[in-house]
């Protein structure tokens, strides 16, 4: 997977939407030094895109895009999500063959890239009394609030529903000081079909239909 680093590189401006946390950000970089950024706490089918008025994009001039794909709002994902497919979709109708490219990247990974604590596990709400974990060196997970130890962070903005373990860190969750300082970490995995990320597959239960019946006889 590419870096921040290189992404830009070879796709400025690019444009990043993070509708994940209750803080919608919103951000153009230009080069790896130069960055605008844009937040906003409303909605993300509004908040998206007071970002880009804010910013001044204009969507023919970006090259690129990226976007976070999860933890955190499937709501706010996906609403970032489906606006990168119709406007790929538009660019492709009107410059056929044109596909501009889109990565995503995952919350807790950019975040433990960017504190650079191995020691460190971050987490987010996962709901049902569990939490999606990520750790520097560990493959992502997701665990009971029994089964979590040691140091533990959380990104502030994000909502929760199970009460937070003892003694967590809270650490901002702020675009404009995380990724440059992940800005060559691998995180950027590309994708032709942007959607919320999954930790794992989904299950359904099997039903077996049956016709009611009262219960008792029926009187002619």
């Amino acid at each position: 997977m590419p870096s921040l680093r290189q992404i830009i590189a070879a796709h400025a401006p690019l444009l990043i939407l993070d509708a994940a946390s209750s803080r919608i950000q919103v951000g153009v970089f230009d080069d790896i030094d130069r960055a605008r950024w844009s937040d906003s706490e409303e909605e993300a089918g509004t908040g998206l895109f007071r970002g880009l008025e804010s910013l001044a994009v204009d969507l023919g001039e970006i090259r690129g895009f990226a976007f976070a794909d999860g933890p955190g709002s499937l709501l706010g994902i996906r609403t970032a999500a489906m606006a990168l497919r119709v406007w790929d979709a538009l660019s492709a109708g009107q410059k056929p063959g044109r596909h501009r490219p889109v990565f995503a990247y995952h919350v807790l990974e950019l975040m433990a890239n960017a504190l650079g604590r191995p020691d460190l596990t971050l987490i987010a709400d996962a709901r049902r009394g569990e939490w999606h974990t990520w750790r520097l060196g560990h493959p992502p997970g997701r665990r009971p609030t029994a089964e979590l130890a040691g140091a533990l962070s959380t990104p502030e903005e994000f909502r929760h529903w199970t009460p937070l373990p003892e003694g967590v860190e809270r650490v901002p969750y702020r675009l404009g000081h995380l990724l440059p300082r992940a800005a060559d970490a691998e995180l950027f995995c590309p994708t032709e079909a942007p959607d919320a990320f999954r930790s794992e597959a989904p299950s359904y239960v099997t039903w077996s239909p049956r016709i009611h019946r009262g219960p008792g006889p029926i009187l002619p």
